[in-house]
């Protein structure tokens, strides 16, 4: 195989969608297979609706996501630049030699013409679509006026075909009778979508392009301005989109779409990276795969030629494995912006959140649901109401304070020696454990679920879990009894 060069060309017109993020992804993962070039291209001809801001969004997701480029914005490259408002002078210079080799000409219709010509084809009653005829494609000369408005379109071909072989489709054919002279640049010199996207890929030395099936359309046309200019044919691939649950094009009211969003509500990296693969992809009945896994995997022939259908149950299953395969010290570090959303500041390396890690993430699924699972550990206690009235009261009192005096001796404080401890001090007195575990959870954390009761002790140390039982008996003691 020969170098291999593959581009995701995303246009910043707001937040990077899930959908152009796994387009990106299995282009990212080919040329890593293969040792080759990763290009990142931003597609910002839209002016009224391409921001700087949105390049940023893409950028930043990118970076977020770990699919890092070899040629592209911030990295520069031998064939630049990569932003395609930059490159107006090569389309141009390439306009003139299509025009010159007779594939292309100046069309100096107007919008009047278009839109008359348009209204015919429709009181026609034809049922085929329309096809704009320009009566500038085989005239010679030009207007009196050589600089009048106008645009260049491609010669397209009205008889034969176009076919290739899709990675993903197999072969495809379409007949030239459905093309018509398709725009190359407008009349302020941007190009429209086939004109540029092949004059970039071309010059870029791209191998393969993938992107969304929805694209089919745009290869044929795509093709004969590669023949046209005497250059090689990439390989297609393209991919089924992303659907709703309910078969429908994906949007915000079906879910989290922008990759950011899932940055912010604690998804990781490779979990977001993994679901993302496996819909449309797939290798045997796996389902949970590292970086690395995919990268050696993947390969354009398992990829699916049926729409993948988002599951947000399923892509959150998978996030929650892929947070527990985290090393703790990293599951610290990463959980440290979260936890100052709560208003914790705690450092990555601070030793009660290295202690509590192991013991909260078995109960965790996201990032955030990891920092509401041990922020009780970095603050004075904020209790849930409901098991406040039910187990601090008058009659769990005297327990709790006895608790106290029990794992203040207990030497060295931690969970085996503490469970020993109480357990002798249990049924010494004869105390069944929901009347002591329930309260002292409640007391020490606010809550009535949590990790065990002795890993929460030796967490919060003896120093805070003394105090905490102590000021939990001051309060069953006062509290009303449960009425019966």
């Amino acid at each position: 195989m020969s170098e291999v060069r593959v581009r995701f060309a995303p246009s910043p017109t707001g937040y990077l969608h899930i959908g152009g993020v796994r387009t990106a992804l299995y282009s990212w993962l080919w040329a890593r297979r293969h040792q080759g070039t990763f290009i990142l291209r931003i597609e910002d001809t839209d002016r009224e609706r391409s921001t700087d801001e949105s390049i940023q969004v893409v950028l930043e997701s990118m970076r977020w996501l770990g699919l890092d480029w070899d040629e592209g914005p911030e990295v520069g490259g031998e064939h630049g630049p990569y932003v395609q408002s930059k490159r107006l002078h090569i389309y141009a210079q390439v306009a003139e030699r299509l025009i010159e080799n007779g594939h292309a000409y100046r069309c100096y219709a107007t919008k009047e013409e278009i839109a008359a010509s348009r209204e015919a084809h429709r009181q026609s009653g034809t049922k085929d679509g329309f096809r704009f005829e320009s009566p500038w494609r085989d005239r010679s000369g030009a207007p009196e006026d050589s600089n009048s408005r106008h645009v260049i379109r491609f010669r397209a071909p009205h008889t034969g075909t176009t076919s290739w072989n899709d990675a993903v489709k197999g072969r495809i054919e379409i007949q030239h009778s459905t093309l018509q002279d398709f725009i190359l640049l407008r009349p302020d010199g941007m190009p429209l979508y086939n004109f540029g996207c092949v004059v970039d890929d071309l010059t870029m030395g791209v191998t393969l392009v993938a992107r969304g099936d929805d694209h089919v359309i745009n290869t044929a046309p795509q093709i004969l301005l590669y023949r046209a200019l005497g250059a090689e044919v990439p390989e297609f691939a393209h991919m089924p989109m992303v659907l709703a649950p309910n078969g429908e094009k994906l949007s915000k009211r079906h879910a989290a779409v922008g990759v950011l969003e899932y940055r912010d509500m604690g998804y990781l990296p490779d979990g977001v990276i993994n679901y993302l693969a496996r819909l449309g992809w797939s290798h045997g009945d796996q389902e949970i795969f590292t970086r690395q896994e995919l990268i050696e995997k993947f390969s354009w022939d398992r990829v699916g030629s049926t729409a993948g259908r988002y599951d947000a149950k399923k892509f959150l299953h998978v996030q929650a494995e892929h947070l527990r395969m985290l090393p703790d010290e990293e599951l610290a570090r990463r959980v440290v912006p979260f936890l100052a959303d709560l208003g914790v500041e705690v450092a990555g390396d601070d030793p009660t959140l290295r202690k509590a890690i192991p013991y909260a993430k078995p109960r965790a699924s996201t990032l955030i649901e990891l920092a509401e699972a041990v922020d009780y550990f970095f603050r004075p206690v904020v209790f849930d109401e409901k098991g406040k009235r039910k187990f601090l009261v008058p009659g769990n009192a005297e327990n709790l304070l006895r608790l106290a005096q029990v794992v203040e001796a207990v030497d060295p404080f931690d969970v085996e020696t503490l469970e020993n401890a109480v357990k002798a001090w249990m049924e010494e007195n004869e105390l069944p454990m929901k009347n002591v575990a329930q309260p002292a959870r409640v007391a020490m954390t606010g809550r009535t679920k949590s990790p065990g009761l002795f890993e929460v002790m030796a967490v919060l140390g003896k120093e805070k879990t003394v105090e905490r039982l102590r000021a939990a008996a001051e309060i069953a003691s006062s509290a009303e009894a449960p009425s019966t």
